[in-house]
């Protein structure tokens, strides 16, 4: 029977019930609740979008029709800001997020951000697939939210208009927007530019304004995000590895049958997965389209990535204080 489903009515609606009202109830469901809603702000073509259409998919088909969801990718529902607030309140079952959208409620996430912690995105995965993930589920329960695991956002470069980086000279005073991280603020801080929070919904126009000279993020979302047609320099700095976060509402998570919760505990495993696959090669074709739209690649000396890492060894200090020790030894030496 297609669409069946139930939700448990109050104390007094159940003393009203006749008994077979209420087996019916309990087999099928008078109604079919409502479907569960989805967002994020990445474009529709990115593979975390992607990747969570198919989740979509994958939930409406084990759950045989009585686990439905609404999927709205591309800022359909508002800004990132947006998505976080309404998981918290409740408008909303899930969102697919960076974490430096959470940090300021979650201190604790800053322990992602210390710059240049991971080699590459292997050893990223190692860190939020052990200790350090399930130190943070733990974080954000208790904020109300179920972490269903951790997608690639990948290695974020820096792009600027007035001239290339390359550098520390050619950061001084320049006006950078970030994402509304404290920790990624003071790494830029560190190496000398006058960062902004601005976010991902408006940097488009404020660089186009003037607002902002320069920005950072991950090739793909240069790419999709069409700031080739903004910014004309492209440093590989990979300053930060960044992540993305799949939540959901604690209230409505627990609220779910065990059967259901593990049907959407599988689904995003498996969106995970396919993302973390599908990132890497993204990551690869954005270069490519980036160079062939007229960028200007300035690959990053040894000698300036040194520059870089000294510059903002002081950053490592401010985490521990926001993130606390233990996340930070765990996030630097995963393997004691």
């Amino acid at each position: 029977m297609k669409g069946c489903s139930f939700r448990r009515p109050g104390l007094g609606v159940l003393g009203r019930l006749s008994g077979w009202a209420l087996a019916w109830g309990m087999f099928c469901g008078a109604a079919q609740a409502e479907p569960l809603r989805v967002a994020g702000n990445f474009p529709v073509d990115h593979s975390s979008s992607v990747a969570m259409a198919q989740f979509k998919q994958d939930v409406e088909k084990a759950g045989g029709g009585a686990l439905q969801l609404e999927l709205y990718p591309a800022m359909k529902l508002g800004s990132a800001k947006d998505n976080v607030d309404q998981v918290r309140g409740g408008a909303i079952f899930m969102t697919w997020i960076p974490p430096a959208y959470l940090s300021a409620g979650i201190p604790e996430l800053s322990a992602l951000s210390i710059p240049f912690a991971f080699a590459d995105r292997q050893a990223a995965f190692r860190v939020v697939d052990g200790k350090v993930g399930h130190l943070l589920a733990d974080k954000l329960a208790a904020k109300g939210l179920v972490l269903l695991g951790f997608m690639e956002l990948g290695p974020r470069q820096l792009t600027s208009g007035p001239r290339p980086i390359r550098s520390l000279a050619d950061l001084q005073g320049l006006k950078l927007r970030l994402q509304p991280d404290e920790i990624h603020m003071a790494t830029f801080r560190a190496l000398g530019a006058q960062p902004v929070a601005i976010d991902v919904k408006e940097l488009y126009g404020a660089l186009e304004s003037g607002a902002v000279e320069a920005q950072e993020n991950p090739f793909s979302v240069i790419r999709q995000r069409n700031l080739d047609k903004v910014q004309k320099y492209l440093a590989n700095t990979s300053h930060f590895f960044d992540f993305i976060l799949l939540l959901a509402n604690r209230k409505q998570f627990d609220a779910l049958r065990p059967e259901q919760q593990k049907i959407v505990r599988e689904a995003a495993a498996k969106a995970v997965y396919a993302q973390r696959i599908a990132a890497a090669a993204e990551d690869i074709g954005a270069i490519v389209e980036l160079a062939n739209r007229g960028m200007v690649l300035e690959p990053v000396r040894p000698s300036f990535r040194a520059d870089l890492r000294r510059a903002t060894q002081g950053v490592v200090d401010s985490v521990r204080q926001k993130a606390g020790a233990q996340l930070v030894d765990a996030v630097l030496n995963p393997g004691s």
